[in-house]
């Protein structure tokens, strides 16, 4: 099989039709890039761990990487594929003391998973060639979340940038607490966008 390794770039959302979310990977090395639509709670998932979001409790893939670890798993790789239907799926290629064990698992599982405990991502050259896309030929680029709490109303003053990234910081950890961990990671990205601003003009005001 020619694999190809793949890397996370990020997650897109549809803003015309609500709950639709796609992960992004690319071949390392390379252009093409895959979509693959996933449900709310792995977008969820996986946002929080590209945003390094702490959250209270062990999310569910956090859970299972502590129960692999706990026990002496390891997940050596995951390899993606594209059945028949176009939905594409996942096989889970683990260690442990008795040998090796391969295990299904939807796609969206399987690169939460492995982005926890640093697992290579692979696919085939084949399903690079039916589902990869050029970048610069599809509209299908991660877009930026905007913290909706950061938006200025109409007749204030703008905060000094260093007063919004406080302000953030403390709307993250509500909402982390809060369990709203899809939230705190779209605040993170937005103290993340401010922090690379240097001396931005609000700082002048």
């Amino acid at each position: 099989m020619d694999k190809c390794r793949l890397e996370l770039i990020g997650i897109t959302y549809n803003q015309i039709e609500s709950g639709v979310y796609a992960v992004i990977l690319q071949e390392a090395g390379g252009t093409r890039r895959i979509p693959i639509i996933i449900g709310y709670p792995e977008a969820q998932s996986i946002e929080c761990k590209l945003q390094e979001v702490v959250t209270p409790r062990p999310l569910t893939h956090d859970l299972m990487a502590n129960i692999l670890d706990e026990f002496g798993v390891t997940l050596l790789e995951v390899n993606i594929s594209k059945l028949p239907n176009g939905v594409f799926a996942a096989e889970l290629l683990m260690h442990d003391s008795k040998g090796m064990h391969v295990i299904d698992s939807r796609s969206s599982d399987a690169i939460a998973l492995a982005i926890r405990v640093n697992a290579p991502i692979y696919t085939t050259r084949q399903v690079l060639d039916e589902a990869g896309f050029e970048p610069d030929s599809h509209n299908t680029q991660p877009k930026t979340v905007r913290n909706r709490g950061a938006d200025m109303k109409p007749g204030r003053s703008p905060k000094p940038a260093s007063a919004r990234i406080d302000d953030l910081r403390s709307a993250m950890q509500r909402a982390a607490e809060a369990e709203n961990y899809e939230e705190a990671a779209r605040i993170k990205a937005e103290i993340e966008r401010l922090e690379s601003q240097p001396d931005s003009a609000e700082d002048q005001i």
